[in-house]
């Protein structure tokens, strides 16, 4: 009865995850999706304690696991609720580490138990397929968990890009040799010893950390897809050990929905994965002889009350925010100019760029958070549609997806991502704290253009001044 019970609950746990992944990709339902995998979640973690047999024997150590639960999710749950919106990138990226952990030392401690068992299971050797599964957990999670914490260090500034010649070379030559260890591993199974299994752990941490360490501030977004789905196939493997099937769907979904969005984010910056991974992107942006070494030329302002004026008139508006809109936490204000523009019979809508922010979809969940309606989000290709016919844009923040170089400077870094057409617009009013270069470190000729007027200081209090302005017209 117990173990029919289990089934059903890891049934249920299977069909809430899938179910809340197809409900995240919509705003209106995303929130309830998802609650439901949560409540999935649970559901398998309470099956698993309570129901699981094995020999006639069920779990013990219930002050551990409990202890365990509650510690995690009081951690969780602070970090979860302290954690500003422009911090929230690292989070995603960190909390993703710890699930690759998870997943290396469940290998750890599989193969500690099988040593100690001789490597004999159900009276005869340990299948080649277990052993795999163990290397795979061990390799993938451990790249993953040690290349989520460089990212987490490279979002917040404490850690900084590391290149030097020959890099790539030797991450090939630690991947080749990690796969030589693993496959001796699963050959020669209780012949081998314990010190080649531990060897390739740290042989894993250091090929996380080099793996991550030369790649560009403007490739994370893809970086931390990636790795994101590095943590789902570690869970999966960990779900094949242990022949638990909501651990392995869990897995597979994490793995499968990490590699598409990991793909679509290639798509919207137009580069391969490969490019990604060794072009560096962003990581010497700096040394580029391209846009940044001839820009060059002269930017005008733009006073409140004139840009208060524009806007006011303006049968469309269209809003691209940027990081700088992260950094103010000035969405909610962005939402009441929207409001104030549209009670004067302006349209106003928002430009989304797939990879604008710390991370893929960074902006749609600050607008969300603002109680912007998801029908005013227009996608690049839709925008870039919609900016021929916009009377002002008002740029927030953002930098290096407006910048006209990936179109017409083939030595820029940037050069052939696909980019908001902000220059389609009569007027366009950017909004920033100073001239500094965006993320990926180059300058943006888009500043100097004739359409072009800079309205300087932070967004928020920018945005609040405005409103005032706005009123007054």
């Amino acid at each position: 009865m117990g173990i029919s019970l289990l089934v059903i609950a890891y049934l249920i746990g299977s069909v809430t995850f899938i179910l809340g992944l197809k409900m995240l990709s919509h705003p209106d339902t995303a929130r309830r999706g998802n609650l439901i995998a949560a409540a999935g979640m649970i559901i398998a973690i309470i099956g698993t304690i309570f129901l699981y047999e094995k020999d006639g024997a069920r779990l013990g150590n219930y002050a551990w696991i409990f202890g365990g639960l509650v510690i995690g999710s009081i951690i969780g749950t602070l970090a979860a609720k302290k954690v500003q919106m422009t911090a929230m990138p690292e989070m995603v990226s960190l909390f993703n580490g710890m699930g690759g952990a998870c997943a290396a030392l469940i290998s750890m401690v599989e193969y500690d138990h099988l040593r100690h068992e001789g490597f004999i299971v159900n009276g005869g050797p340990v299948p080649a397929g277990t052993l795999i599964a163990i290397v795979m957990g061990l390799i993938i999670g451990t790249v993953s968990f040690a290349g989520s914490v460089i990212a987490w260090g490279k979002l917040n500034g404490k850690i900084k890009d590391f290149v030097f010649k020959g890099q790539h070379m030797l991450n090939m030559l630690l991947l080749l040799l990690m796969i030589g260890v693993a496959a001796h591993i699963v050959y020669w199974g209780a012949e081998s010893s314990a010190l080649m299994f531990y060897l390739l752990f740290v042989m894993a941490v250091v090929y996380g950390v080099m793996f991550v360490f030369p790649i560009g501030g403007a490739d994370m977004p893809v970086v931390i897809s990636l790795l994101n789905s590095f943590t789902g196939v570690a869970a999966a493997s960990g779900g094949f050990l242990y022949n638990n099937p909501v651990m392995l769907t869990g897995g597979i979904l994490v793995g499968a929905a990490g590699t598409l969005l990991t793909i679509l984010m290639c798509k919207a910056m137009n580069r391969s994965l490969q490019n990604v991974l060794i072009g560096s992107f962003g990581a010497s942006a700096q040394a580029t002889p391209g846009i940044a070494a001839k820009s060059g030329g002269a930017y005008k302002e733009i006073s409140l009350s004139d840009a208060a004026m524009v806007m006011s008139y303006a049968n469309r508006v269209m809003i691209v925010p940027g990081y700088g809109l992260a950094v103010a936490q000035a969405q909610h204000t962005c939402h009441e100019l929207e409001k104030l523009l549209e009670s004067k019979g302006v349209e106003v809508l928002y430009a989304i760029h797939p990879v604008a922010g710390r991370m893929p979809g960074h902006m749609n969940v600050l607008l969300a958070e603002a109680d912007v309606s998801y029908d005013k989000l227009q996608e690049m290709e839709q925008a870039n549609e919609e900016f021929k016919t916009t009377d002002v844009v008002l740029i927030l923040g953002a930098n290096d997806v407006v910048n006209p170089a990936a179109k017409t400077d083939p030595a820029s870094p940037i050069y052939g991502m696909p980019i908001l057409e902000v220059e389609e617009a009569k007027t366009v009013i950017v909004n920033k704290r100073s001239m500094k270069p965006g993320y990926a470190g180059i300058e943006n000729q888009l500043f100097y253009k004739p359409k072009t007027s800079m309205l300087f200081g932070d967004a928020k209090k920018a945005l609040q001044d405005l409103i005032a302005e706005i009123k007054n017209v």
